[in-house]
């Protein structure tokens, strides 16, 4: 399976890669900067130099050709400015979702946010702007006919999968690994009949594998 990542270099991102071409899938996707394409380049992970605003939807479609998927993990999160934020997180999956389109690429997961994250707590401005953004960009996504899937995750952390978590139409917001974000991408782009579904997730008690199988229980 040929999976074109963008936001391969970032947490979940790269996470997806590794765990696809530890199993002899064949990982993809943009990076702006040769350390990012060195690094990757060492776990057998190629990489195309780009940038997802600069790039139009023509080169973007270019460089999707003979995937067979796409993983959208890449975010500005409000760290470089609204501005950036809007271009990337609020635009880019739509942008993305044009190119894909024409690049007969079909399979689309796009890894969002849980509407209700960090609601207790009393964010900034900058957050509440990309909380918008993410949700424009979903609502972007789901208005096309591709075989979109949104997977939105609860607050992340860098500690160690655990291989287990609780994956629905609807959950409580706590926390997940990273890990374990990346294993549940991976197990949900082998299971091409989970689509045009939202789904949250949260760590918890289910194997990664049975949780996925779950959900095409009808």
């Amino acid at each position: 399976m040929k999976v074109f990542i963008i936001g391969i270099a970032g947490g979940v991102g790269r996470r997806v890669a590794k765990q696809l071409a530890r199993v002899g899938d064949q990982p993809g996707g943009l990076v702006r900067r040769p350390e990012q394409a060195k690094a990757l380049a060492s776990a057998g992970i190629r990489t195309v130099p780009g940038d997802l605003v600069a790039m139009s939807v023509g080169e973007l479609a270019a460089v999707l050709r003979d995937y067979d998927a796409i993983v959208f993990s890449a975010g500005a999160g409000g760290k470089q400015g609204d501005a950036a934020t809007t271009r990337v997180d609020g635009d880019g999956p739509g942008k993305l979702a044009l190119a894909s389109k024409r690049a007969g690429v079909r399979r689309f997961i796009l890894v969002s946010v849980f509407p209700e994250a960090w609601r207790e707590r009393r964010m900034n401005a900058s957050f509440e702007h990309y909380m918008v953004q993410k949700k424009r960009a979903e609502t972007q996504l789901v208005r096309t006919d591709l075989d979109w899937l949104i997977v939105r995750p609860s607050a992340l952390t860098d500690a160690p999968g655990a291989g287990r978590v609780d994956l629905g139409l609807a959950k409580v917001h706590t926390e997940i690994a990273r890990d374990d974000v990346a294993a549940t991408i991976v197990e949900l782009l082998r299971t091409p009949s989970l689509n045009r579904l939202i789904l949250e997730l949260t760590g918890g008690g289910v194997p990664i594998c049975e949780a996925v199988g779950a959900m095409t229980v009808d």
